[in-house]
């Protein structure tokens, strides 16, 4: 079966925690927002997951188009957020579990597949093994968050520098990270001065996210488009959903168009809590509504 992109990751046990002390608890994951993401807008999609037997990946995923392929992981992953403000920029991350590591073996195992763009979204360092970047074949698409977010020993989750940064952003065809996370692989808080450093270092196409606006960068010109969501109350997965929605839309379409529907779909998501439940239709109706100019 060929899919316009494979997504491969843990699912999560999250423990949502907003500043006013209201509680979520939910099974999401950076897998889980872009699966809904890319099958709710008609894309041909699957998951490639894995969980402990406390999780059914299935009914999880039910209603996402997606096609799902669950392993068996010793432990599932669990993450509790405490989000610091209302706008859910700043938050504390404890990791509660996490999930076996990801190899080729495990790509291998979900049988006779193929990509157009294989999407890497990892929650924390050591979800996959290094090998997969050179074992996969199709465009290589990475959040690097689970690159660069580490569990410490008190289980805190920090962020630090991606040792081999050097060695693999050369074979990342789309890189997405948020502004923070471009800032600690570069040492640069300006975005644009930040894509330029990644984009030296080898990576082809990289977004970058940001409470306002989505920043693509191709090596030789910028693209901005801005978020319009009427509020934040599905802040959550924000990232998550516009890399799967741009990833999936540039398997035909130029970065302009692709930028545009990213921009519809997670300024659309944002609305409402959980991972994406519409339809392409709504976006392109949310696209024509907000973004006429």
């Amino acid at each position: 079966m060929k899919y316009n992109s494979v997504i491969v990751g843990a699912v999560s046990k999250d423990i949502n925690i907003d500043c006013e002390g209201n509680v979520r608890r939910e099974v999401g994951g950076a897998v889980v927002q872009a699966g809904f993401a890319a099958g709710r807008c008609g894309f041909r999609a699957a998951v490639i997951t894995k969980s402990a037997a406390d999780v059914d990946v299935h009914a999880r995923f039910a209603g996402s188009n997606a096609d799902v392929f669950a392993l068996s992981s010793k432990n599932t992953c669990s993450i509790r957020n405490e989000y610091l403000t209302p706008d859910k920029e700043r938050r504390i991350c404890t990791s509660l579990n996490v999930c076996d590591k990801f190899t080729m073996t495990d790509i291998n195992a979900a049988g006779e597949i193929s990509a157009e763009v294989w999407h890497l979204a990892g929650l924390v360092y050591g979800d996959f093994d290094e090998e997969i970047f050179t074992g996969l074949h199709g465009k290589i698409a990475v959040d690097v968050q689970g690159f660069l977010r580490h569990v410490e020993g008190d289980k805190t989750m920090r962020f630090h520098d991606w040792t081999d940064k050097k060695k693999y952003l050369p074979l990342i065809d789309y890189l997405k990270t948020d502004a923070a996370e471009a800032e600690i692989l570069t040492g640069e808080a300006d975005r644009y001065e930040a894509a330029r450093k990644l984009a030296g270092m080898g990576a082809r196409e990289i977004m970058i996210t940001h409470n306002t606006e989505i920043l693509i960068y191709d090596g030789r010109e910028f693209f901005t488009c801005p978020i319009k969501s009427r509020n934040l109350s599905g802040r959550t997965g924000r990232g998550d959903t516009a890399f799967s929605g741009y990833i999936n839309s540039r398997v035909t379409q130029d970065i302009h168009d692709s930028l545009l529907f990213a921009s519809a779909l997670v300024s659309l998501k944002m609305e409402t809590p959980g991972a994406f439940m519409g339809t392409k239709e709504d976006v392109m109706s949310y696209m024509h509504e907000f973004y006429a100019s």
